[in-house]
């Protein structure tokens, strides 16, 4: 959520900033206006005080006095209607304010590129070369039925489209990789790791802005205030939600293996086949937490922690800095990593690299103090997927498929598995 006073403040800057996006000019309005309101209704408020207060000492003059203060009493009762009626309208417009500016998104970074779509997205940098095969590659769905590690047709029988069912070497593999990852993270990366709640509540969902904007993406379980999660984001950045920590505990760096659910509300006709836009998935998730002046340096180790698990895994993959237009809700700025799925001929996205700066924090009331003599200040939050598990699992079978049909394993991922082939 973005500062009111900053943006009131600089609402031509800030209206300028989020025309990148797309037209947010009516809810900037709409925040204008409101607020306008807002502070008028403090003035005639803070009027109405003074006031009180005079009367007040009026009243105790005359009655130590000893003389009739009916009529200054009456008056006060006036006086003190209108001040609580004055509170209820503050109190309405100020939440009329909040509940617009969390439909505001970010505001981005200046090195952020400038462009209307995907297609104006900027690579940075490429690591690896896609292999090169003497037979036609064959896509990871087609590759799974035939090992018999992939079952699309029962999964659809249990749940419908859209899940899958691992069995044997694709389950062996699956885990394989949660451990793999969480291994790599917490020893060389310096993340602890977390195994939070798969389920959240309102707040917590608002507080990393999924909600309100997102709701049509999100599962709701039925008769109960809880979500399924849609990524460890959620519950990782919540943990100190309302909270003010010392400089000490900064930076924080937390690391998870959730399941992830997700409605693909409006995603219909899109990877419908295989693995890859599934409503349940396995993903190891990155958070942290630090201070404001360092946070865009922390994005790029962020990046590089995620990186070496496909350098690790010895999967070709590219980086890609997204554009003003496709930029997520609340990100100042993101990496995606793309892999290369050589069935499409093109690298896919595996994961995302963000960093929210106060936005996170400042709709979780998420605070630390500097030194103890300071003001709390918001601290950034940065999270990234490292990574998604099935889009791993895809991005394995796909690049270390053999001629007879057989996958080879990542030399880095045969002990966690058993085996140096399937």
């Amino acid at each position: 959520m973005l500062d009111l006073k900053f943006v009131c403040e600089n609402i031509e800057k800030v209206r300028k900033n989020l025309n990148q996006r797309g037209d947010f000019s009516k809810l900037l309005d709409q925040i204008s206006a409101a607020n306008e309101k807002r502070k008028k209704i403090i003035t005639e408020s803070e009027k109405l005080r003074q006031e009180q207060n005079k009367v007040s000492e009026e009243i105790a003059k005359l009655k130590k006095e000893k003389k009739d203060a009916k009529r200054q009493i009456s008056e006060m009762k006036g006086v003190s209607d209108r001040i609580k009626q004055f509170e209820t309208e503050l109190n309405h417009e100020e939440k009329k304010i909040k509940d617009i500016l969390l439909n505001v998104p970010n505001l981005l970074h200046d090195s952020v590129p400038v462009g209307k779509d995907s297609q104006d997205n900027k690579e940075i940098r490429k690591w690896g070369t896609p292999p090169k095969f003497d037979f036609t590659p064959q896509d990871h769905l087609v590759l799974g039925e035939k090992l018999n590690i992939i079952d699309i047709e029962r999964a659809s029988k249990i749940s419908g489209s859209r899940f899958a069912l691992l069995k044997g070497w694709g389950a062996k593999l699956e885990r394989a990789l949660i451990n793999f990852m969480l291994d790599l993270n917490t020893k060389e990366g310096g993340y602890q790791e977390i195994l939070p709640p798969f389920m959240v509540n309102q707040t917590a969902m608002t507080g990393t802005g999924q909600l309100p904007k997102f709701s049509e993406e999100l599962f709701k379980v039925q008769d109960s205030e809880y979500y399924l999660i849609p990524t460890a984001e959620v519950p990782l950045t919540n943990i100190y939600r309302d909270e003010i920590l010392d400089k000490s505990q900064l930076p924080l760096y937390l690391t998870a293996y959730t399941p992830c659910f997700r409605r693909e509300a409006g995603s219909y006709g899109k990877d419908v086949k295989g693995l890859i836009r599934q409503h349940q998935f396995n993903k190891i998730e990155l958070v942290k937490v630090v201070e404001p002046e360092s946070s865009y340096e922390e994005l790029e180790k962020l990046t590089q922690d995620a990186e070496k698990i496909l350098q690790r895994l010895e999967l070709p993959y590219r980086i890609i800095s997204l554009c003003t237009s496709d930029m997520g809700f609340g990100a100042a700025k993101t990496y995606d990593l793309e892999v290369w799925f050589p069935s499409q001929n093109c690298y896919r996205e595996i994961s995302s690299c963000s960093n929210f700066e106060d936005f996170q924090s400042r709709r979780m009331n998420l605070r630390y103090r500097p030194d103890p003599k300071s003001k709390p200040r918001f601290p950034h939050t940065l999270n990234g997927s490292a990574l998604a598990v099935g889009r791993t699992l895809i991005a394995i079978l796909e690049n270390f498929q053999q001629k007879d049909g057989s996958i080879k394993i990542p030399q880095a991922l045969q002990s966690y598995v058993g085996t140096d082939k399937i």
